[in-house]
């Protein structure tokens, strides 16, 4: 089916570090017109077209060597504009915030992870495919954790306190596999539709 651009009223910038097209589904489905961006896209391009929000996409490897990205995202972070990040995404916003990522001994791999919403309490299944993680222990005090994994207590997702930014380390758009933390896409909407 064709989708008429008027039914999509956000426009979202997403870096590509290596971005599912299930990601893009997802955000298109709440009424994101996305335009992806290559990794190394600087933020005066990223910012040029005037997004509603930006998307830090999942990714292969370590994130520390990605300067390209964390340069962009402290430039994007320096804005109003509602960031979301998910897996290296989520790494790299960590990074760009000031905060430090660490290797994991045993990384997380498959599709029955729980993690715990620090807010809310709620539990939820989620997919996950990483070897590195945010060092919770480096955050500074902007940045706080609202996500950790039930298996072994690491930050699963934080959030800046002075921005409309916010990431996850799992996979939300996991498919086939558990969707308990597909809302988070409706949460970047919302910071968007309030930016308005």
């Amino acid at each position: 089916p064709t989708i008429d651009a008027a039914d999509l009223p956000y426009h979202v910038v997403a870096f590509d570090y290596g971005v599912k097209l299930n990601i893009l589904r997802m955000l298109v489905a709440r009424g994101c017109r996305v335009t992806v961006v290559p990794a190394q896209t600087p933020a005066s391009e990223v910012l040029a077209l005037n997004p509603d929000g930006v998307f830090l996409s999942n990714g292969p490897g370590d994130p520390e060597p990605c300067d390209y990205a964390i340069q962009a995202i402290k430039e994007i972070l320096e804005t109003e504009i509602p960031v979301f990040g998910i897996c290296l995404g989520h790494q790299l916003l960590a990074l760009a915030s000031g905060a430090k990522t660490v290797k994991m001994g045993h990384g997380h791999h498959g599709a029955n992870h729980p993690v715990q919403d620090l807010d809310t309490g709620v539990v939820m299944i989620t997919s996950q495919n990483h070897g590195f993680a945010v060092d919770e222990a480096t955050l500074p005090a902007n940045v706080r954790a609202i996500h950790k994994s039930l298996f072994d207590g690491t930050l699963q997702g934080l959030e800046r306190t002075d921005k409309s930014a916010f990431s996850f380390q799992g996979h939300p758009e996991a498919s086939p596999g558990p969707t308990d933390v597909a809302p988070l896409f409706d949460r970047f909407t919302d910071a968007m539709a309030k930016r308005r």
